[in-house]
């Protein structure tokens, strides 16, 4: 042993001692870093509440895990004042999430990797077999694919469907617009699929508006947000998500905030929930077309024939007409929701998205009209900004077991 070698290696006690003291705030950490909260090193240490050495020793195992890069040399931003600071970053190639989308028009596969960066996407499909089986074994197909061609490491697999999905069970109990039948066991049969196909890491599924939410209040529109209401249109029907201290509520079996079952037009058209004049049946995409009078195409989804209608068109009376009708029935759901939730922002996506762009005063006007709370101040209510969030938020469930213990999930 030579006389060099003695201060290294009480130099790396030392390091290890201090990640020791820190080790239960890497997932704290890696989650600030996710959600684009700590850029530097300073920022961490502050948020953290540990020492510099205790987060310089955090930092640099989540990039011995291949988590995060730390640049060599510290440095600050022109103009600001301080001690420059190593900055922080999200290595751009380190593993990957699976995460699945389906929904009444197709399916999509894509890899996602920490920070709700699309790494790649598989080409989407346009036709949704009857038997879920087929479908979510095609869908893991081509996500396996991406894997093979990127040679990326995966944590995890998360699914997305247009349905309510039980908890504990994972089954989707109405996947009306897939022709799915009641209570079948995605998750059960997404978990099999990745399994057979080899891929590494838990499986997850949930419902498709609950993961746009989430992938908007840790990436888009909602960070910041304490209590976030986000209500959205897929291809068809309306959903509602909730999340409360970042974390989605959902209820004590996971069906909380099924929006798409408010009345808001009494002598409407009947629902299948056997209702009349439900959100999901007087505010989507096909309720939009049939009130601006035009017949459903099967060139396109329902969503882009609505929204390119929307947006091309808006000056046409029976378009116009038709937009109004939407948006009032919409801010009449969502003033309801205020009253009962008391948001503090509402995040709107899919068609109601194009909706507020196309008269953003008339819907807050309606919204404040109808709610005790909106008459009181007012709920910001903004644009969802996320393409693809309903895919971010798949795979967020996927990363959320690496967030809670990198060093457990990833050794």
């Amino acid at each position: 042993m030579n006389g060099k070698s003695t201060p290294r290696a009480a130099g790396e006690g030392t390091t290890r001692a201090r990640l020791d003291r820190g080790r239960g705030a890497l997932g704290p950490a890696l989650e600030l870093v996710h959600t684009g909260r700590a850029p530097t090193r300073a920022v961490l240490t502050a948020e953290l509440g540990v020492t510099r050495a205790t987060a310089g020793a955090v930092a640099a195992e989540l990039e011995a895990l291949g988590l995060i890069r730390v640049d060599a040399r510290p440095g600050a931003a022109a103009g600001s004042q301080g001690r420059p600071s190593h900055r922080l970053r999200l290595a751009e190639d380190g593993p990957v999430a699976l995460a699945a989308q389906v929904h009444a028009d197709g399916f999509r596969a894509a890899l996602v990797g920490l920070g709700g960066r699309l790494v790649a996407t598989a080409p989407g499909c346009e036709i949704v077999d009857a038997d879920p089986a087929k479908v979510l074994g095609s869908v893991v197909d081509a996500g396996a694919q991406l894997l093979q061609e990127t040679g990326r490491r995966c944590v995890g697999a998360g699914l997305a469907v247009p349905s309510a999905v039980a908890e504990p069970e994972g089954t989707a109990l109405n996947p009306l617009h897939l022709a799915w039948p009641a209570g079948a066991p995605v998750r059960e049969i997404f978990a099999e699929r990745i399994h057979a196909a080899g891929i590494a890491g838990p499986a997850f599924a949930a419902n498709d508006v609950n993961l746009a939410a989430l992938a908007e209040h840790r990436h888009g529109a909602g960070r910041g947000a304490r209590d976030l209401l986000c209500v959205a249109t897929g291809h068809r029907g309306v959903g509602g998500a909730l999340v409360l201290d970042g974390r989605l509520h959902t209820g004590s079996s996971g069906l909380a905030l099924e929006v798409g079952h408010l009345t808001v037009n009494p002598e409407g058209r009947p629902c299948h929930c056997g209702s009349r004049g439900c959100l999901d049946v007087e505010a989507d995409p096909l309720a939009f077309l049939t009130a601006a009078g035009r017949d459903p195409g099967p060139e396109v989804s329902l969503l882009q024939q609505a929204n390119d209608l929307i947006r091309d068109q808006y000056a046409e009376p029976a378009v116009r007409t038709a937009t109004e009708a939407l948006i009032d029935r919409l801010g009449l759901g969502l003033a309801g929701l205020v009253n009962i939730l008391n948001p503090d922002r509402i995040i709107l996506g899919g068609l109601h998205r194009t909706l507020l762009d196309a008269d953003p005063e008339r819907l807050r006007a309606v919204v404040a009209d109808r709610s005790l709370w909106g008459q009181s101040g007012g709920v910001p209510i903004l644009a969802c900004t996320l393409d693809h969030n309903s895919l971010v938020g798949a795979a967020e469930l996927a990363w959320q077991p690496v967030l809670d213990d990198p060093l457990g999930a990833l050794t």
